[in-house]
């Protein structure tokens, strides 16, 4: 049975099972969408890794979070071009889902990150959006972009398709 039925939350995934693709889930207000994000991409039978802060991977947490599907992310000096490395990683994968949050932090933030978009671009991958839905309960992944027009039409459909999305804290998400 799925937990999160147990919870009052509905699963909606539509979009294929691509062998490669960035999930770009938004709202991201709590931890707590982390955990629902998950439970619902398990419940149907798909994995999905995550970008986290190296310093989160030590022992024995590290080895629970690599588990999880987690790759550890050095920030500032020192942690060399991300998107590089990432796009270096699809390439060398047969099989690869990353989960990222636009916003790049649970905070309010009006410029999101572009990271991943940059990322499917070079590695010629889907986009799937996903949501996390506190207002319906809803954990759902329903439309895909495929990079077919430039940063700043493709950025602005991913905003529209989040307008009217709730986090789990309202005050903390904007697509404005």
């Amino acid at each position: 049975m799925n937990l999160l039925r147990l919870f009052g939350w509905k699963v909606e995934i539509t979009v294929p099972d691509y062998p490669k693709c960035i999930i770009c889930v938004a709202p991201h207000t709590s931890n707590l969408d982390f955990i629902i994000g998950k439970l619902a991409y398990w419940s149907v039978g798909r994995r999905a890794g995550f970008l986290m802060k190296s310093t989160w991977f030590f022992f024995p947490l590290g080895i629970l979070l690599r588990a999880m599907g987690g790759i550890p992310v050095k920030r500032g000096k020192g942690g060399g071009n991300l998107t590089e490395q990432i796009v270096d990683l699809y390439r060398r994968s047969t099989r690869l889902t990353l989960a990222i949050t636009p916003e790049g932090t649970r905070s309010l933030t009006r410029q999101w990150r572009t990271g991943f978009w940059h990322i499917a671009r070079q590695a010629e991958i889907p986009i799937v959006l996903a949501t996390i839905d506190f207002r319906t309960k809803t954990a759902s992944a329903r439309d895909v972009i495929t990079n077919t027009t430039t940063l700043e039409a493709d950025m602005s459909r991913i905003k529209e398709f989040y307008r009217g999305a709730t986090g789990r804290h309202p005050e903390k998400f904007t697509v404005d």
